[in-house]
């Protein structure tokens, strides 16, 4: 029998045993809590059927959900071994034990900036149990049964690739630290995950509380916190730095067949523990879905169907606020709530230290949160003997994000991922759009916020809340005051938080889009109003991404006809918005300019000439990117343009480059003199000098950063001496195109840009970022007939032994 068909018969025969089993009781081995097992990485006989196609992509069949949890942390484990152990080392609050108290963590569960405070936090959460008791919490509160199941298979799954495989990645060959790990890991992975932008934000400054010493302390000066709370979370500067994302659904109205369609452009970073992750995931009679997963969780988190397709781009709104506590004279240590002093709660944390005596620090908590000392060293909250600043998170009780990547994976409709908003309630940080193939489009920003509403904020805001809350969206309540407590809605899971009726919605329009703007332009000509100032603002300066993407996809919605071929071409159309804004000024100016400054002549003609986008061969994209990057770093927005922007036409607005701004000369000849100096022609192909290096081969790399507009965004890392920009730290990750022909199987495009491996051995290393490179797709396989057509099938049953 020829190896082809062997494998195809070995997968039909085990597709079937796996069906069959699917109909048996479920194994009574994930009869207790996940949270139970942690001294017992693993139980029971778990197994599952993956079948490898293209590019490393594995389609896993299991009977249950403990061991479809089992098949991808087995295959999760094959790929990233590395990453997922140095993940969980964090959550275990063993980063200082293992690698050093002062080096840094790589930021992808918490924005500590040291080891040390990392594992304090961490430890800190361990010790209290906070997620055991999440894990105890009844559904839809708490997790369901279904994802503790899969919690468990995952770590059964990941503990048995371990024994049973060799580590081959030079990033963690022969570490001590790559350990075996239990349901509880798994959970507390996903909590990091779900606090990441509220407690994980103010790590450092939870872990460096100290109650004050009798020297005075400092007060926060409000003009300045309130910049700060506006740069940390709603600027141009926040997007780029770490995620952002870009997603459009087109309903029926626009496409060719009726049918809806998706374009999902998530952006997060190339290296480290928040990658994505590919597979297809399938419980006979049960699940059925495909796309792709942050490492370490068990779910399909963005993805696709046979009838519905969705997408997250990062949302706007603020996921935590503070509650200033006005302290006892007598004890530091004690907040008046109504007059009556409540002593804080001490929370003694010890954690190992490489080459050292442990350390040991007390965490200060109270009804509100934790007492934190800072959001980031531009936001300081100081402790002084009068006033302290407590830290709420809701989502520190939030481990409902799982179940509603579950409750998307099996929905039929639009509706479906509604309702399952609606019930489930657990995204923290993201908004959804959707489309499906019965041509309904959908958007919603449902994030587990505060319940902060502008009259709460009105009534209660202490003098530095009345200038964040405005500014940025960041609440300080008077912690004093029973009446400034946040109060529950009645349809909201957990109190304290928004119920879904108050959530910005917008369906079957002929476009949704999202660019991590709020949700006031999500459709140009349905403009979303009457949220609260927490969820985001309206009728404010769009960012120049957003502009160009709602230029785009409205074009395109006008245009009508579309397909999945239309959403790939916009993927990669690689326009630069800044670029037709300004460079044709920038270039006019220039050639005035040289008349002074014969040195700026060829920078003057290769500007003019520059074809406005961002691709690999664009000549002149380079120059522009260098100028506009110090440009925007110098010249304020609002001395930027020379129309100003208006909330009547806000993608056109603002416009015309001032280059009267004392900093455009500056930017322009100190662009021209980086790129001589680095030796780069001012009018290279972009690609010769954007570029990333695998297995010592340049792989050139199109796109652009968030201030140039590219709906295609990549942040690079700039090194003149190495020939420009030789890495990327973020951008475009798991790419999804999806529409329907009314066949059982899905039409999907997608491309993981940085592969499915870290393990440069692996030949998933840097096959997709060479698709990526040459805007070449991968045509998913769904239905059973493609995947077993797949020429590089290869099928493994894998099983605890």
């Amino acid at each position: 029998m020829h190896l082809r068909t062997r494998l195809r018969h070995l997968a039909l025969t085990s597709i079937a045993l796996v069906t069959a089993a699917a109909a048996l009781p479920p194994a009574t081995a994930g009869a207790d809590d996940a949270g139970s097992r942690d001294r017992h990485p693993s139980s029971g006989k778990l197994s599952a059927l993956i079948r490898y196609a293209e590019h490393g992509v594995p389609h896993i069949v299991a009977k249950d959900y403990a061991n479809l949890g089992f098949g991808t942390g087995w295959a999760q484990a094959a790929d990233q071994v590395c990453t997922l152990a140095d993940g969980f080392v964090t959550v275990r609050g063993e980063r200082s034990r293992h690698f050093g108290p002062d080096a840094a963590p790589d930021r992808s569960l918490s924005s500590a900036s040291k080891n040390l405070s990392s594992d304090l936090y961490f430890a800190g959460v361990r010790n209290a149990g906070t997620v055991e008791k999440l894990l105890a919490t009844p559904a839809p509160a708490g997790p369901s049964r279904q994802i503790k199941d899969s919690m468990r298979g995952w770590a059964a799954g990941y503990n048995a690739w371990l024994k049973q495989n060799r580590i081959t990645d030079p990033a963690c060959k022969g570490a001590d630290w790559v350990r075996p790990v239990t349901a509880l890991d798994v959970a507390r992975r996903g909590f990091a995950i779900s606090v990441l932008g509220g407690q994980g934000r103010g790590i450092d400054g939870i872990t460096a509380a100290t109650p004050p010493a009798a020297t005075p302390v400092g007060e926060v000066d409000p003009g300045g916190a309130a910049g700060a709370a506006r740069e940390l979370f709603a600027s141009e500067h926040a997007k780029s730095a770490d995620m952002g994302s870009n997603a459009v659904a087109f309903s029926g109205k626009t496409t060719a067949n009726g049918r809806g369609l998706l374009l999902g452009n998530p952006h997060y970073p190339w290296q480290g523990g928040r990658r994505f992750w590919q597979s297809q995931q399938t419980i006979p009679g049960e699940l059925n879905v495909s796309g792709a997963s942050l490492l370490g969780t068990t779910i399909v988190s963005i993805g696709f169907n046979d009838k519905v397709a969705w997408s997250h781009t990062v949302a706007t709104g603020v996921t935590l606020n503070l509650h200033q506590l006005t302290l006892d004279p007598a004890d530091p240590t004690a907040y008046l709530v109504d007059g009556k002093p409540e002593r804080m709660t001490r929370r003694t944390v010890s954690v190992p230290v490489r080459g050292g005596a442990p350390v040991t620090r007390t965490q200060w908590w109270t009804r509100y949160g934790p007492v934190v000392t800072g959001l980031g060293a531009s936001l300081p909250l100081p402790w002084s003997t009068t006033t302290a600043y407590a830290l709420n998170d809701p989502n520190a009780a939030n481990l409902r994000g799982s179940d509603t990547a579950l409750g998307f994976a099996k929905s039929r409709s639009t509706h479906g991922i509604q309702e399952t908003l609606r019930r489930v309630q657990g995204l923290p940080w993201v908004n959804t759009v959707a489309a499906d193939s019965a041509g309904h489009s959908f958007f919603s920003q449902s994030q587990v916020l505060p319940r902060i509403t502008d009259d709460l904020a009105r009534r209660c805001s202490t003098p530095l809340g009345k200038v964040t809350y405005p500014a940025s969206g960041l609440a300080v309540l008077d912690g004093s005051r029973t009446d400034c407590a946040l109060g529950s809605d009645k349809d909201a899971v957990q109190p304290g938080i928004f119920g879904p009726s108050r959530m910005p919605v917008l369906k079957d329009v002929p476009y949704v889009e999202n660019s991590n703007d709020s949700a006031w332009l999500t459709h140009a000509d349905r403009p979303l109003t009457g949220y609260e100032r927490v969820f985001g603002t309206v009728a404010t300066p769009r960012s120049l991404r957003t502009r160009g993407a709602v230029e785009d996809v409205s074009a395109m919605a006008e245009r009508g006809g579309l397909t999945v071929g239309d959403l790939q071409r916009q993927q990669f159309a690689n326009r630069a918005p800044a670029g037709d804004l300004a460079a044709a000024d920038a270039a006019r100016a220039c050639t005035v300019l040289a008349e002074d400054r014969a040195d700026l002549r060829e920078a003057c003609a290769v500007l003019e000439r520059w074809d406005r986008t961002v691709n690999s061969d664009s000549e002149g994209a380079l120059l522009f990117d260098r100028f506009w990057r110090k440009l925007v770093g110098s010249v304020p927005p609002a001395e930027r343009w020379k129309v100003p922007f208006s909330p009547a036409d806000p993608v056109r607005t603002p416009h015309t480059l001032n280059t009267d701004a004392p900093g455009f000369a500056t930017a322009l000849t100190g662009a021209v003199s980086e790129l001589r100096a680095a030796g780069i022609a001012l009018d290279a192909p972009l690609g010769k000098h954007q570029f990333v290096v695998r297995n010592g081969e340049r792989v050139p790399v199109h796109g652009g950063t968030e201030s140039l507009g590219i709906w295609n965004k990549i942040e690079p890392v700039w090194d003149a001496a190495g020939g420009g920009y030789t890495e990327v730290t973020t951008g475009s990750s798991h790419i999804q195109a999806v529409g329907w022909d009314g066949s059982r199987c899905p039409v999907a495009r997608t491309l993981l840009t940085y592969g499915q491996s870290s393990n440069p051995s692996s030949p998933y290393y840097s096959d997709q970022t060479k698709l990526y490179s040459g805007e070449r797709w991968v045509t998913s396989r769904f239905c059973e007939k493609d995947i077993l057509r797949s020429p590089d099938l290869r099928v493994e049953r894998v099983r605890e032994r």
